[in-house]
Order: C-alpha cells, then structure tokens, then sequence
C-alpha cells in the first residue's frame, strides 16, 4: 500500500511539472518567428547584407519574463519593436501581452516595458527609474534604403540601421512628457511643487538633454 501511494506521489508530481512545463513554452511562444530581412529597392535583403544592427544589443541576456515562467536569454529589435527569445535553438518573439508587459535583464540588471503612450513611439521602454513618477527611454532605430552611384565617380551606398538619438518620457499621474524641454512642463503636472522643482533645478543645474540629469530630478521628484 505504501508503494501505491508512493507511485501516485511521484506520477502527480510529474503531471503537475508537465503542466507547468506546458503552461510556460505555450505562454511564451505561439510560434512567432522574427523575420530577418528588409525589402529595400525592391530586393529582400537580411540583416547581414545591411550595414549596423537593428538590435540595441545583439548579444541575448537572460531575462526573467514574467511571473511562473522560465527565465529565457532575450535581445531587443529597436527596429522592428520587438522582443526576441531563445527557445532551444530557435529565436522567437515574445507576444505583447499583459502578462508579459515587464521583462526584467538579469544583467547588467535592466527593466524593459510595454507601454499605451499613444503616440508613434507607443510599445517597448527602458525604465530608468521607477515610481509615482517614473523615468523611460525609448530606443529606436531606423532603415535607411541603399543608394546607386549618382556618377560614375561616385561609390554606391550600402543599406543601413541608423540608430536614433533616444527619446526620454517621463511619466506623472499615469500621463506622459514626452521629450521635456524644462521645469515648466514638469510643474504643469506639479503645481504645487513649483517652488521645490525651479530651486532644485537651479541648484543642480539640471539639463534636460542629459540622461544623468533627468534620473536625478526623477529621484529627486519621488522624494517629495
């Protein structure tokens, strides 16, 4: 009797690993394969026949996905929006759903979300910092078609991935500053701090432009 109850331990405890083992390749894959080629001119072209990389880091991280499923090594296609995995030996994306709307790099330890920002650049984030009000990045590349000679002393241009300056948002009282030029627009969203944000951005010299510059004023914000 003691070894049929010891059999149907160990054959639930199988099942139940079966499930879960299910619940996770099911939940993350759906079969979506990237596609890894640009139709440039009229002709297909891969991403080895194009000039830079459409990846803000070509190399996979292990990254944790989601609550209750595997870690997976991970990339980012800024161009293409989109997140890859590896599954095995094959690479596929990560479906942009809720439940995966957070993916956390294990290192260099980075935290990448899915954002509504309603506008062009509305989808995947770096969160630089977060909070009540958070700080985000918006990496984004470009394709720029290939060019024939113009003349014969000319040399033709290969097709290439430009990468973009990035776009920093920052997030207050679930709206979005897109590019913020200045304090105005931060006590716009503030107002009753406007006497805390003008002296801290005085005293700091704080400058817009400046990543460094916008974690501080973010911290410095969440404080208050």
């Amino acid at each position: 009797m003691k070894t049929f109850f010891n059999f149907l331990a160990i054959t639930s405890s199988v099942f139940v690993y079966s499930q879960q083992t299910q619940q996770v390749n099911q939940g993350l894959g759906y079969e979506f394969f990237p596609t890894k080629s640009v139709t440039s001119n009229g002709k297909t072209l891969t991403y080895d026949d194009i000039m830079g990389t459409p990846y803000a880091n070509k190399d996979f991280k292990m990254a944790k996905l989601a609550d209750n499923y595997e870690a997976a090594p991970v990339r980012y296609n800024s161009y293409k929006d989109e997140i890859e995995f590896k599954k095995g030996e094959n690479i596929q994306i990560v479906p942009k759903q809720k439940e995966f709307s957070k993916i956390i790099i294990k290192e260099p330890l980075q935290t990448i979300v899915n954002l509504e920002t309603n506008d062009n650049l509305q989808g995947y984030f770096f969160e630089l910092v977060p909070g009540k009000i958070a700080l985000y990045k918006k990496e984004k590349t470009v394709f720029k078609d290939e060019a024939p000679a113009i003349n014969s002393y000319a040399s033709a241009k290969q097709a290439e991935f430009i990468k973009q300056d990035p776009v920093y948002y920052i997030s207050i009282n679930n709206t979005f500053i897109k590019k913020p030029k200045n304090q105005k627009e931060i006590i716009e969203a503030l107002p009753n701090l406007k006497d805390q944000i003008n002296t801290y951005v005085k005293s700091n010299k704080i400058k817009f432009n400046k990543e460094e510059d916008l974690r501080k004023l973010v911290n410095f914000l969440n404080q208050l």
